[in-house]
């Protein structure tokens, strides 16, 4: 079973609502994958989504409230088989914590999933509006779909 790993900067916005996401189409469309998600910053460990991405996941049906945040670690690399990251800077943090090329080949931006090459950023909305939870929503749901292939 394959082993996907999202991951942002503190894992209560973005990564957490990918996971919460995929967990869903996982159980909807019964897809055999594994799913997780962590972040690069240890500020928000054991700590569920920030509650407007909670609200906002809710409004479509997704339920982040079990999910709790965890810090990306390197055994992370030998623990999946593709770690998904949502933005440039986090990509940045991932890549350092490695030198294997193996593990290098596993590590891609969340949204080269839907367009591939393009290097997109889901751009982290937590100092923002709930426009920008809604946006991150939208863009986070059409990958996931195109992951797990629904």
């Amino acid at each position: 079973m394959q082993k996907i790993l999202v991951v942002c900067l503190g894992n209560i916005c973005r990564s957490a609502l990918a996971e919460g996401i995929l967990l869903k189409l996982i159980k909807d469309h019964k897809i055999e994958l594994q799913v997780d998600s962590a972040g690069t910053s240890s500020v928000h460990i054991n700590q569920a989504p920030d509650s407007r991405s909670i609200l906002n996941a809710a409004r479509h049906g997704i339920d982040l409230k079990p999910l709790r945040a965890r810090q990306f670690t390197v055994s992370d690399f030998d623990n999946f088989d593709k770690i998904l990251v949502m933005d440039k800077s986090n990509l940045t943090n991932v890549l350092s914590l490695t030198s294997k090329e193996e593990h290098t080949k596993k590590v891609d931006l969340f949204l080269n999933m839907l367009h591939p090459g393009k290097n997109l950023e889901v751009p982290d909305p937590y100092f923002g509006n709930e426009q920008g939870f809604e946006d991150v929503f939208q863009m986070v749901y059409k990958t996931c779909q195109k992951i797990v292939g629904v």
